[in-house]
């Protein structure tokens, strides 16, 4: 079912499709913006709900976003040295922090941008996006309306397709696809280059393959794949990248939930599930967000029926969750325990990420303590 927006305009009723890949729904309050808007009236219109359909020049519509930013930051900083009582756990703080994450989200997507049929932007100074749209929205059938703020990312994560992340395991480049996660933290893909593979074991399955970067690194290391996603852009994404790093004859990329179908027992079955129980917010947001542990209870739930026998589960999961106090270890041991498996052996790493040194994030108490293990799990006896 589509969704459309309504202003006015010249006195008359308009209206055009409504785009949100990050699932905002059709604000109901639009009025029309441009240069000789104050970026005080934009905030208080944005903080209302009201969306700004921008009329104006393009580069004017960035700086206006910014300056809604620098607001919600000022806000933050007044907040800050009011100094509000402090969260009693970490659990209190994330949860915190992630609504602080989403008003923030909510009220910088109230800056609109027209797009014609084409994904062709009809603004002054406007950016040529149309590649960049048609690959993460496909062929629009008419014009539309979507977020300035999508628009940034979507444009943003055509350049990381274009140029590419260098995987050191792979000694190339990974492209990523918009709405698929980019594997920008190499800690967990070092994991899987490195552990030692089950003896003899010639596939493997890859669960929730997403860009394709593990099933890559397993086939340079001699393994056959059959790597898995649910999602279409992840199976495209992670097919394109196989193909591009010429193990297309290795590796087998097919739609299924979880375990491929026709495929009984392999003697690796690696899996690499969001790594925070929780709802994710938008499309994206599912490689980070597991609702109620589904992805790593499902995994661990049909592994042992998956396994050849001698064979081995790899789990790669960061304890973020448990210092979060979303997930406890004893938990987690409980679901390998109930699925009938053992743990082999576990190799851990840090996280080598920026926020991992930043004291200013909300969050560096858990980040500072997180690490990244690939658990190596087989059929218990």
């Amino acid at each position: 079912m589509t969704t459309r927006i309504e202003w006015v305009e010249g006195g008359e009723t308009r209206s055009a499709l409504w785009r949100s890949e990050s699932g905002w729904p059709a604000p109901k309050k639009v009025v029309l913006a441009d240069d000789t808007m104050s970026a005080d009236a934009a905030y208080r219109l944005a903080l209302d709900g009201t969306a700004l359909l921008w009329r104006g020049d393009f580069q004017n519509a960035r700086q206006l976003l910014q300056a809604l930013v620098r607001r919600i930051e000022h806000k933050g900083e007044r907040g800050r040295r009011a100094k509000p009582k402090a969260p009693a756990t970490p659990t209190e703080a994330f949860h915190r922090h992630r609504l602080t994450q989403l008003q923030r989200a909510r009220t910088l997507a109230m800056v609109l941008i027209p797009f014609e049929a084409d994904h062709g932007i009809p603004l002054r100074r406007a950016p040529d996006a149309r590649l960049a749209c048609l690959e993460a929205y496909g062929p629009a059938a008419e014009p539309y309306v979507a977020s300035l703020r999508e628009l940034l990312g979507v444009i943003g994560a055509h350049e990381w397709r274009r140029k590419g992340v260098m995987i050191p395991a792979l000694d190339d480049r990974i492209h990523p696809w918009y709405g698929v996660f980019s594997p920008v933290r190499g800690e967990y893909v070092e994991l899987v280059a490195q552990a030692p593979l089950p003896a003899g074991a010639k596939v493997a399955f890859d669960i929730g393959a997403g860009t394709g970067v593990l099933s890559a690194v397993l086939a340079r290391r001699g393994m056959r794949v059959v790597a898995t996603d649910m999602d279409a852009r992840a199976l495209g994404c992670a097919r394109e990248n196989i193909a591009r790093l010429g193990l297309a004859a290795q590796v087998e990329v097919v739609q299924a939930d979880l375990f491929p179908h026709g495929h009984a027992r392999a003697p690796l079955v690696v899996c690499n599930p969001p790594w925070l129980p929780g709802k994710p917010s938008s499309a994206i947001e599912y490689a980070i967000y597991d609702p109620d542990s589904r992805m790593l209870r499902g995994f661990l739930g049909g592994l042992k029926e998956h396994l050849a026998p001698g064979g081995e589960g790899w789990l790669i999961m960061s304890d973020f969750a448990e210092h979060l106090g979303l997930r406890s270890r004893e938990q987690l041991l409980g679901w390998i325990a109930d699925a009938g498996l053992e743990v082999v052996a576990r190799h851990d790493t840090r996280p080598v990420h920026p926020r991992a040194s930043d004291a200013d994030d909300p969050l560096h108490a858990a980040r500072a303590k997180e690490v990244t293990s690939l658990w190596r799990l087989r059929a218990a006896d």
